[in-house]
């Protein structure tokens, strides 16, 4: 009898250890929503961004008008979000230049942005996404299950709103630099500076005429 019950609870304990295992391998698969792809619309949002030290309301209908590069990252101050932030500071003013707007999103919280803001001297801002629906709809969202963290996913939004591009895979500290390529940055911004030479007067010419008189 005492033989027979050793088996049950190790047959029991077999079966948890299973079960838990079964648990962890499908757990990525259902929480993970299925990214967008290129010519859906992006998911609408209405929520609040870091910028500066500042929290302020913002909305996907902001940004109509000209592309977004929306990046979902992991976490703040960790090794390749880090890089991957800096990349896009080092490479803003040309994103600006281009008018092209960007903004990143991760789980942390308006204290956690705000500082790593301030250590990197980001330039752009941060997206508060406390529930998860952000991420979710654009299936970023536990990208590390056992972390609850985003996977690291960028999209390209155009000026209507619709998907441009997807980067399901991202090296981070090229990344920022990878997207101004592949919208042909340089060349938007050369031609909105000579559109611009363009469109300014000419100085009217100076000096005088000496009128010569027989």
């Amino acid at each position: 009898m005492g033989e027979l019950i050793v088996r049950l609870v190790l047959l029991a304990v077999v079966a948890s250890i299973v079960l838990v295992g079964a648990a962890i391998a499908l757990k990525p698969r259902i929480a993970r929503a299925e990214m967008l792809k290129e010519g859906e619309p992006a998911p609408s949002f209405d929520s609040q961004m870091v910028i500066g030290d500042e929290v302020r309301p913002v909305k996907l209908s902001d940004f109509l008008g000209r592309k977004l590069v929306l990046y979902f990252y992991p976490k703040d101050n960790t090794p390749g979000c880090t890089k991957e932030a800096c990349a896009f500071r080092d490479g803003f003013t040309k994103y600006q230049q281009a008018g092209i707007a960007v903004l990143g999103c991760s789980v942390d919280s308006a204290d956690s942005h705000k500082a790593f803001i301030k250590k990197y001297n980001l330039p752009f801002p941060l997206l508060l996404d406390p529930d998860h629906k952000i991420a979710t709809a654009y299936g970023a969202a536990n990208g590390i299950p056992i972390l609850g963290l985003d996977r690291r996913v960028t999209y390209i939004i155009d000026e209507t709103g619709k998907i441009q591009a997807v980067y399901p895979r991202v090296d981070p500290s090229v990344h920022a630099g990878d997207i101004l390529t592949a919208l042909n940055a340089d060349k938007i911004i050369a031609a909105l500076a000579s559109a611009s030479a363009s469109a300014s007067p000419t100085p009217a010419a100076t000096g005088t005429t000496s009128d010569s008189t027989p």
